[in-house]
């Protein structure tokens, strides 16, 4: 006999499945139902968080950049403020710049005392200068210095490689970018020559700057015995790596403690930017100054390698080479105050005649453009002189957004044609000239160590003058009528890129 099933058991076995369904659902739903609000909630919590922590030790435009982004994307911004935002330097540097400078105690005053340590006397206006740099860098106004302007890019390089082959001691190398490529051939060779005879040659780049080329380079320098360091590693397992917005921008280079380098141009040849020519402005240095740049180069070494270059022929004793009050400003996120953007400021603020900008990034922050205003307004004349092409899309594009403000200003702009005019210095009258390789922008400012050497010194500025006229006669003066032709979709390009300027 064959049974067959009952209709009302699969009924309810029916029922029965539908339940345990409907019971698990709800059991998911109750467990999972709270992420969309517990995701709002934080989201909400890192806003009001970052609205508190972001304007610590911060100016109002770069705290406003990051608000802004991260009360957009929070989550997104919250991290990229942790890789990139917070413009100090790790307390474990600064510790152990702190014991450098003990440490250099008794070379400070040993060179101190020094009958050619000498301060020189400068007009009342320009001593407030001297001492705002002193205060900021820890480093004095020196007289007795000589010095030589440098505008060819391979004679520069070859200058360098001149006064290598001659060094007996030791030399320095500090450079943002450098590369073992055709442009710095002589410069290696004289490295490896000097290192086989016995001098000690030190070499320290940035560990991005220089990161597609340290490889290269460091294989072909350290068999011949040249000591090669790498600064500010990065790495998220590497023990005290650094971040990676807080570069050494930094370009110095010392021979024997007696002739000393700085400037814009990095180690690396010209067109190594397809399409892109590099123009530079270095300057070549002897006298009792070099010592001060030495001293930003052992403050380097240090942090990089904890070895203490303190001895007398690393510090040797100074020799007056000529008439020129010469001026080191060291800057970055080890030191208190932006040095490099208060000096510039206050340049601005005595200046009575005429005002001088060269940059190739030019991306100001309140007080530097209204400093220009000022100036303008006290009837100085300002011009600001700046590379029609262009090597970084959005920085330039976050620079072009400040040209109509400053052409309203009366600020006259230059655009220099063809090179890219990677030049960075000042002219205030015919009395101060400042070159280093700091631009004029936010990150110079407030992220990267950069390097200013001050010249309270006509003959250097009309040297460095000769130089700007060159720039006008290859320049072409955008004028406050053509910039307002400009199309929409430049205009909202450039104001897009300005609300991330503090961010560059």
């Amino acid at each position: 006999m064959v049974r067959t099933a009952d209709p009302a058991f699969f009924q309810q076995t029916s029922l029965a499945a539908d339940g345990m369904v409907l019971d698990y659902l709800n059991s998911a739903w109750d467990q999972w139902h709270f992420l969309p609000t517990l995701y709002l909630v934080s989201e909400w919590s890192v806003r009001l968080v970052m609205l508190f922590w972001v304007p610590t030790r911060r100016s109002p435009e770069a705290a406003k950049g990051w608000l802004l982004l991260i009360f957009f994307l929070p989550w997104f911004g919250i991290a990229l403020y942790w890789l990139i935002g917070r413009p100090y330097a790790p307390p474990w540097r600064l510790e152990r710049l702190k014991r450098l400078v003990e440490a250099m105690r008794p070379v400070a005053e040993r060179l101190g005392k020094h009958p050619n340590m000498t301060h020189p006397t400068l007009a009342p206006e320009l001593e407030m200068s001297v001492a705002l740099a002193e205060n900021m860098g820890r480093l004095p106004i020196l007289g007795g210095n000589a010095a030589e302007l440098l505008a060819h890019y391979q004679a520069s390089i070859e200058r360098l490689a001149e006064d290598i082959e001659a060094a007996r001691h030791h030399v320095h190398l500090l450079y943002y970018i450098f590369a073992a490529d055709e442009a710095t051939e002589p410069l290696l060779t004289a490295l490896e020559r000097a290192a086989q005879r016995g001098v000690i040659c030190r070499v320290l780049v940035d560990a991005l700057g220089s990161r597609k080329m340290s490889g290269k380079l460091f294989a072909r320098l350290r068999p011949a015995g040249v000591l090669c360091q790498e600064m500010l590693p990065t790495g998220l397992f590497r023990h005290y790596a650094a971040r990676t917005d807080l570069r050494n921008h930094r370009k110095i280079a010392v021979i024997d403690g007696r002739i000393g380098y700085t400037g814009s141009q990095n180690l690396i040849h010209p067109q190594f930017k397809e399409g892109i020519t590099y123009e530079e402005m270095v300057v070549r240095v002897t006298g009792p100054v070099v010592n001060t740049l030495q001293f930003v180069f052992a403050s380097d070494w240090d942090l990089e390698t904890e070895e203490v270059l303190d001895t007398p022929e690393v510090f040797p004793e100074p020799e007056v080479t000529g008439a020129v009050a010469a001026q080191v400003l060291p800057s970055g996120p080890t030191y208190a105050v932006q040095a490099n953007q208060r000096i510039v400021v206050s340049l601005l603020h005595g200046a009575r005649h005429r005002i001088v900008m060269t940059t190739p990034y030019f991306i100001p922050d309140q007080p530097l453009f209204v400093a220009l205003q000022i100036a303008v307004l006290r009837g100085v004349e300002v011009h600001l002189i700046v590379s029609e092409k262009e090597d970084q899309f959005l920085v330039s594009q976050a620079q072009k957004s400040y040209y109509e403000d400053l052409l309203e200003a009366g600020v006259k702009i230059h655009l220099f044609q063809k090179k890219f005019l990677h030049a960075k210095h000042l002219t205030i009258d015919d009395q101060v000239a400042l070159i280093g390789s700091s631009n004029m922008d936010i990150r110079s400012f407030v992220l990267n160590a950069e390097i200013s050497l001050l010249f309270y010194d006509p003959e250097v500025t009309r040297q460095l003058h000769k130089h700007q006229e060159r720039y006008f006669a290859r320049s072409r003066e955008l004028t406050l009528a053509e910039w307002t032709q400009r199309g929409y979709w430049p205009r909202f390009t450039q104001n897009i890129a300005r609300l991330m300027s503090p961010l560059l």
